[in-house]
């Protein structure tokens, strides 16, 4: 019989400590490594990304004495601090990124932007940089810039670290210097942008684009007294999460999103009744945050309500982030189905 818990009752408190050590890649990503990343014969620029990250390795190994530059005012070394892996989606750029992580020796961190901007929010800015100067390696993955906010903060996050010796990776499917275009006034922040541009060295990986492929369809909800049935048949064995969607949205506006991930700490699966659109913009990017570490976490999901391609409105999906929102209906989809038909995510 499964055991039934909740996460509307789940407020974790969590440490600096406890906070950084959650930034390491996902298990999806636990036993990636340079070899099983399998480069398309007929995308040379894959094999190449390989090549040049295992490079980039060895840098890692072998990092400047950054305790030795902040004590004696050495001067920083020209050119980029880091690499940043440009590609469509659905290329390899996490299991390179992730790969970089396994490779490279010290003290490192591996998290995607909206998992630092979190942080900085949970942390302190100060804080945060203070912490993760003392780093070899900073990966970043799905680095993309939705607001002038972030734009400044990541700016001046990069560029600090950079400067305290800490070398850097990003993956994003924009380059650096045309981040933020068709969201806000970038040419207002064009000296950040820039900023951020001038950090990494650029490594191009090309290949099937699956934007391309469409959105695949979501599976037919739950009946409402199908929850519990479907539960016992699924996760007889498991502990499952169960909660009323619209009280676990309001749930999450009192949990900040860096505390999510140990929000769902020992839950095999989650089942929520009455899954509605969500209507508010605040509302709505604060769920994709679970939703991201739900598929991080791999969390089948059961539900009854609206389809989770109705999840957010067409204005959202058609607005300024929209690579969000796609993210998360792909990501909970693929939850869903698993959960549901018992198909690999």
């Amino acid at each position: 019989m499964a055991t039934i818990e909740n996460l509307t009752t789940r407020t974790p408190s969590v440490s600096v400590d406890e906070l950084l050590d959650g930034f390491y890649p996902s298990p999806r990503f636990a036993g990636v490594s340079f070899s099983s990343y399998r480069p398309d014969p007929a995308q040379p620029s894959q094999a190449h990304a390989v090549k040049e990250l295992e490079k980039f390795a060895d840098t890692v190994a072998q990092p400047e004495p950054s305790g030795f530059r902040k004590l004696f005012g050495a001067k920083k070394p020209d050119g980029p601090s880091g690499v940043y892996l440009d590609g469509g989606f659905g290329v390899g750029k996490t299991h390179l990124l992730a790969s970089l992580w396994h490779a490279s020796p010290g003290r490192k961190a591996f998290g995607t932007f909206v998992e630092y901007t979190n942080l900085v929010g949970a942390l302190s800015f100060r804080k945060t940089v203070d912490s993760l100067s003392n780093y070899e390696l900073v990966c970043i993955d799905e680095f993309e810039l939705d607001d002038p906010g972030d734009t400044v903060l990541m700016s001046r996050f990069m560029r600090e670290l950079a400067d305290a010796g800490v070398k850097l990776a990003a993956t994003s499917n924009t380059l650096p210097g045309s981040l933020g275009e068709g969201r806000f006034a970038a040419v207002d922040f064009q000296r950040e942008i820039q900023v951020l541009a001038d950090q990494f060295e650029v490594i191009r990986i090309d290949g099937e684009d699956y934007r391309h492929r469409g959105l695949a369809e979501a599976p037919e909800p739950l009946e409402e007294d199908e929850l519990e049935a479907g539960i016992e048949e699924h996760f007889a064995d498991d502990t499952v999460a169960l909660d009323d969607f619209p009280e676990l949205l309001r749930h999450l506006s009192g949990v900040h999103p860096s505390r999510y991930r140990q929000m769902l700490d020992g839950i095999d699966a989650v089942a929520w009744r009455n899954v509605r659109t969500i209507e508010e913009q605040s509302v709505a990017l604060r769920f994709v945050v679970l939703a991201d570490r739900l598929y991080d976490k791999d969390v089948p999901i059961i539900a009854s309500g609206v389809p989770f391609d109705r999840l957010f409105t067409e204005e959202m999906m058609a607005g300024g982030y929209m690579k969000k929102y796609h993210r998360a209906v792909s990501r909970l989809t693929a939850l869903v189905r698993e959960g549901q038909k018992g198909e690999a995510s």
